[in-house]
């Protein structure tokens, strides 16, 4: 019979396209995670270590202490960390960093002055040593650091 040939091809045709529509499914799954993967991915390669933010970033007021030479027996200074860049709002040549476990390396330098620091700081506080060579001579010291806010 005709008609029975035609409700078999119709069955035929509906799992065929429940069958699709499956595999229709599956892909569209597939295609949205792999597309989130690479999203996420592309995120992380932006945002990338050098922009991360630090537990040290932000406003700090130093104290620099000579103990040895003819500098001037203390300073007060205030500084910014940004993304474990040290920076000294252009008062003198600063280059410093701070490594994500709190040590400080900088270098200052302002006419035919300079001097070079180290020490480490934790969550709210810091000190260390500096050396340098001013315009009287050789001087050295300490220094200590305290994060505002």
């Amino acid at each position: 019979m005709p008609w029975e040939t035609t409700m078999l091809s119709n069955a035929a045709w509906f799992r065929t396209f429940k069958v699709s529509n499956k595999t229709l499914s599956i892909c569209l799954r597939i295609h949205i995670g792999v597309t989130s993967l690479l999203l996420v991915l592309a995120s992380i390669a932006v945002v990338g270590p050098a922009s991360a933010l630090t537990l040290y970033d932000g406003e700090w007021s130093v104290i620099i202490l000579t103990h040895s030479g003819a500098c001037d027996p203390s300073y007060r200074v205030g500084v910014q960390i940004a993304h474990g860049e040290i920076d000294s709002g252009g008062l003198a040549a600063v280059q410093g960093q701070v490594t994500s476990r709190g040590g400080v390396k900088v270098t200052v330098r302002s006419g035919n002055q300079r001097a070079y620091g180290s020490g480490l700081l934790n969550k709210n506080h810091g000190r260390g040593v500096w050396r340098g060579q001013g315009n009287s001579g050789t001087c050295g010291g300490t220094w200590v650091a305290e994060k505002h806010g």
